[in-house]
């Protein structure tokens, strides 16, 4: 148990060059707004210019930062959140994760990640999930679920991404325990699921920023409030208005002398309270950085932005 980090110094970044508005994922991201004052070519160059202020902001701290490019032939609308398709773990494991949108799948194609991966850290087993796409069962990676990586627990809300049968699966190839539960927001009058876990959590070393407001179910929300306690987490709660403004969005991560950060945007960092914001400082230096276009556009933020690393470099 020693040697379990929650948080990485290594990340992984996709430059958008392909960003824009995908109709197949706004079907559920209520987050998505389509804006057609803006030309596709100023809403990708805007884009492209958000995700490097962040880049440049999280290098500055002496994090590492990887950045790719996206493939020139593949159009791929969303490749700017790759944290949905592959997570990276410290005993050597590579994981792909079956997606929700067809046309996000090609994301998984990127040769330069692979390529970069293989030839600089020890992979000793790709765990392919991809297979429950046939059945149109999703796992959406470390967007569908949030891990305690030194607890060994998986945190997951469900939803039309986030398949119960395939978090079983992934639970037991980890030897995870799964917490699952249901997290909603008001949509229209109506209350519906919400499509990502890591829009209404964020789980840190010492920490979570949750939206308890979102888990209806009253037994359901005494039992998380219980576990969090019990791992001795600072519970610093969000309501639902700053769940809409991705204050539940945000990352831990650390640079390469152990100092931690909390990465999050600009539009999440004005939605906290000075007091909660005084309760994150106590767990990293906040970074944060304007995400406006990709926030709007993308329906995601910065947490979906990183991949983290946790392989071993050979």
């Amino acid at each position: 148990m020693k040697n379990l980090k929650q948080n990485t110094s290594d990340l992984i970044m996709i430059e958008p060059m392909h960003f824009g508005f995908n109709t197949e994922t706004a079907e559920d991201n209520h987050y998505q707004i389509k804006d057609d004052l803006i030309s596709k070519i100023e809403i990708k160059q805007e884009a492209i210019k958000e995700f490097n202020e962040l880049v440049k902001k999280i290098k500055e701290e002496n994090i590492s930062v990887r950045v790719f490019g996206d493939e020139k032939n593949i159009i791929t609308t969303d490749s700017v959140f790759p944290n949905n398709w592959i997570s990276l773990h410290k005993d050597g494991k590579l994981i792909l994760y079956p997606m929700f949108s067809k046309n996000r799948r090609k994301e998984r194609q990127n040769s330069f990640i692979k390529s970069y991966l293989n030839k600089n850290y020890l992979i000793n087993e790709t765990i392919d999930l991809t297979d429950w796409e046939k059945k149109e069962k999703f796992l959406e990676g470390t967007g569908s679920m949030i891990f305690d990586r030194i607890n060994k627990i998986c945190f997951a809300a469900i939803s039309n991404r986030t398949s119960s049968l395939v978090l079983k699966e992934l639970c037991n190839i980890l030897h995870y325990d799964l917490f699952m539960f249901k997290a909603n927001q008001t949509y229209n009058n109506n209350r519906v699921p919400i499509y990502h876990t890591n829009v209404m959590m964020s789980l840190g070393e010492k920490f979570v920023v949750v939206c308890l407001e979102s888990i209806d179910n009253i037994s359901e929300k005494s039992k998380i409030i219980s576990l969090l306690k019990k791992l001795k987490k600072e519970i610093i709660e969000i309501s639902e208005k700053q769940v809409e403004n991705f204050a539940g969005n945000l990352l831990q991560v650390e640079n390469k002398k152990r100092k931690k950060f909390i990465v999050m945007s600009s539009k999440a960092y004005r939605s906290f309270s000075k007091n909660q914001i005084e309760k994150l400082s106590k767990h990293g230096k906040i970074i944060h950085s304007n995400l406006n276009i990709i926030e709007k556009i993308g329906g995601g933020s910065a947490r979906c932005m990183i991949a983290e690393n946790f392989l071993q470099k050979k």
